[in-house]
């Protein structure tokens, strides 16, 4: 749902995952002439990267827990 949202509004992707500092650029990137899709493109690699980081994040935790034992 995330990546359609940053498909149509790139800006409204980066204020749902709680950066509102790049929303606004991403918004001021988005109507300038640089274009629509590089905000787009930049959207969804945030995204990506913040999904990997929350996935690498459980997968330390669980090593973590695993070792204590």
């Amino acid at each position: 749902m995330i990546y359609l949202v940053a498909l149509i509004f790139p800006w409204l992707a980066f204020i749902l995952k709680g950066n509102l500092g790049l929303g606004l650029f991403c918004l001021f990137l988005q109507i300038t002439i640089i274009g629509w899709l590089p905000a787009t493109i930049w959207a969804i690699v945030y995204i990506n990267n913040q999904k990997a980081d929350e996935r690498n994040e459980k997968i330390v935790n669980a090593i973590k827990n695993t070792s204590k034992r």
